[in-house]
């Protein structure tokens, strides 16, 4: 089974991947409602596997979201879902920048701004977990 069930892997983002990247609402929604407290082991986990740090974790949530060691282990103990989680983040403004397919879908051309930015840290997690070097995966413009 994939690490997340909305994985590139799955018959549904194949399928997705082949139609264009339009998220469907029920997609959408299952995303929104999903806890980041249950996907936080996960990104950390694939990380430590690779060889890399929740610190590097959490320097590349923080460049994306602007959240402090201290609010970001707040929102984990609370329980939040990624609405709430990126309801109250600064999304930094060369997220944009961001770009390239992750779990079947092509980031730039998500239309939904909270799927947008959920897949955003998921690039952001996929790419520290290939080996790219901590400096360049924050982008500038």
């Amino acid at each position: 089974m994939s690490l997340y069930h909305w994985e590139s892997d799955t018959p549904a983002a194949r399928n997705a991947e082949e139609q264009g990247m339009k998220t469907t609402h029920e997609h959408d929604e299952r995303i929104a409602k999903m806890t980041f407290a249950s996907v936080y082991p996960h990104y950390v986990a694939k990380l430590e596997k690779k060889g890399r740090t929740v610190v590097e974790l959490h320097e590349v949530i923080k460049w994306l979201t602007g959240f402090s060691e201290a609010k970001l282990k707040k929102l984990i103990d609370s329980d939040v879902t990624f609405r709430q989680l990126f309801a109250t983040a600064k999304i930094n403004p060369n997220a944009s920048l961001i770009t390239g397919v992750i779990c079947g879908y092509r980031v730039e051309e998500i239309e939904t701004p909270l799927t947008q930015q959920v897949r955003y840290l998921d690039k952001l997690v996929d790419e520290l977990a290939k080996g790219r070097k901590m400096q360049k995966i924050p982008r500038a413009s």
